[in-house]
């Protein structure tokens, strides 16, 4: 089974935990450039609880869209855990969703550093919790892929479902 296929198996899981909590999610994608928005949107019955996908590939778009602060993006870079964390909050909160998935990486085949080589990933998750009750928060993993650019896209995507999946099924708990 390829890397798509499984992404795609875990949007339908996604999509049923989403449903099942009546929850929304919209994303904001920058490596990935839109594909979690579409394999989310490849289950039918995505619009019970997809909301939006933000591309925001330059530093304009993700402080345009999403608020990320110039700070950020000064210090860390659009390839960082702040940048990551800024990008989930800022599609949750404009999308007001119960949650936000954001990716921001270096897909290949250039680009890379030592610090951060190609394949480099930052994944982003925010969930919103009920005003008040100081339940919302952020978390961001850092990950390493290999393949070519399409491989990379597409395993990143697959992993920011999965950790998204992840937090949903730890809230639903």
């Amino acid at each position: 089974m390829s890397t798509l296929d499984d992404a795609r198996a875990v949007s339908e899981e996604l999509g049923d935990a989403l449903r099942e909590t009546d929850a929304t999610v919209a994303t904001a994608e920058s490596c990935t450039g839109g594909l979690i928005g579409s394999l989310l949107t490849d289950v039918a019955g995505s619009s019970d609880y997809f909301d939006r996908s933000l591309v925001t590939y330059s530093y304009d778009a993700k402080r345009a869209q999403l608020a990320v602060s110039r700070e950020s993006l000064d210090e860390h870079g659009a390839v960082s855990e702040p940048v990551a964390r800024e990008m989930a909050t800022g599609v949750r909160d404009v999308a007001d969703t119960t949650w936000g998935v954001a990716t921001t990486g270096i897909a290949g085949p250039t680009g890379g550093t030592p610090e951060k080589p190609v394949g480099t990933v930052f994944v982003g998750v925010a969930y919103a919790g009920e005003w008040g009750s100081s339940e919302s928060y952020s978390a961001v993993r850092r990950y390493e892929f290999d393949g070519s650019r399409t491989e990379v896209k597409a395993k990143i995507a697959r992993q920011a479902l999965e950790d998204l999946l992840a937090a949903v099924e730890a809230q639903r708990e």
